[in-house]
């Protein structure tokens, strides 16, 4: 279900899949888990693996907005997804 918590063995697969080239998406991404993974619903980790996807220039032109996720793949833009984007940007 997408509004299901995503449980621990799932969490801890994403944070493994998540691990960047750039430093600065590793450290955006490290921000995103400390403030969301303990209640990250289903729907945003399935979201955020699709950002995963792509390659670490257009994830960090995406996230700094640079670029459109429309731009980048307009697969990938989705309502989730932007929501998952925002809540890469929250400031600290």
């Amino acid at each position: 279900m997408p509004d299901e918590l995503t449980d621990a063995r799932a969490l801890s697969k994403l944070r493994w899949r998540c691990r960047r080239g750039l430093l600065e998406n590793d450290l955006f991404i490290a921000r995103f888990f400390e403030r969301h993974g303990s209640g990250l619903l289903q729907r945003h980790a399935n979201a955020l693996a699709g950002l995963m996807e792509l390659s670490d220039h257009d994830l960090l032109d995406v996230h700094l907005a640079r670029k459109s996720l429309a731009q980048v793949d307009a697969a990938l833009d989705t309502l989730d997804a932007r929501e998952v984007l925002n809540m890469l940007r929250e400031p600290l």
